[in-house]
């Protein structure tokens, strides 16, 4: 068994604290994993992605070739557009629906939804506003990681929810709770697709 994946956002968006808590789970549940980050620009803004290679043997390189990916979780659509040439065929896009207009060239969003559903299996929705929904506004990328959940069959959602746990420990009882709350909503949307 194993699982490709790709996070793609913007710096400030959560896409490395997804990868920790991924990284955490695929621990907890005996695997192997390779990771490997390519970091925009330093400050919020830049183009922030992390390659994550799980499976139940060893695995020798930690970047995904093209055409090879499985899944892309996004914090952002015109992102998830940019590694749309890594996804496998019948592969899975959830991504974050609000734009981060961050350059003055941002492509219509219309164009952007256009191009994803035209190649790949998409579940485009407003994770800002379910994360603001559930009293957490900081945390719509564990509403994303909650709705990418059911298509990491490799790890167990409990495991997940642990790994989230852990990763927030530090900043308190209430980040872990809206932590885990945001990620239950996100399941619950791809439960619904």
């Amino acid at each position: 068994m194993k699982k490709d994946i790709i996070l793609s956002g913007v710096g400030g968006q959560g896409i490395l604290s997804i990868a920790t808590v991924i990284g955490w789970a695929a621990i907890k549940n005996n695997l192997y994993l390779k990771q490997a980050e390519v970091h925009g620009m330093s400050q919020r803004g830049g183009d922030v992605q992390s390659n994550l290679r799980l499976s139940s043997s060893p695995i020798f390189s930690d970047l995904i070739p093209k055409g090879e990916c499985e899944l892309i979780i996004s914090m952002e659509p015109m992102e998830a557009l940019r590694y749309l040439p890594y996804l496998k065929k019948g592969g899975w896009i959830i991504t974050n629906s609000t734009p981060f207009v961050n350059i003055p060239s941002y492509p219509e969003i219309g164009n952007i939804d256009a191009d994803l559903h035209r190649d790949a299996n998409v579940i485009s929705f407003d994770s800002d506003q379910i994360a603001k929904d559930c009293g957490a506004p900081r945390s719509s990328n564990m509403v994303l990681l909650g709705a990418a959940a059911k298509y990491i069959e490799i790890l167990d959602v409990e495991n997940l929810k642990e790994g989230i746990r852990n990763v927030f420990a530090r900043k308190g009882e209430k980040i872990v709770e809206d932590n885990i709350k945001a990620f239950e909503a996100g399941y619950q949307i791809a439960d619904k697709r």
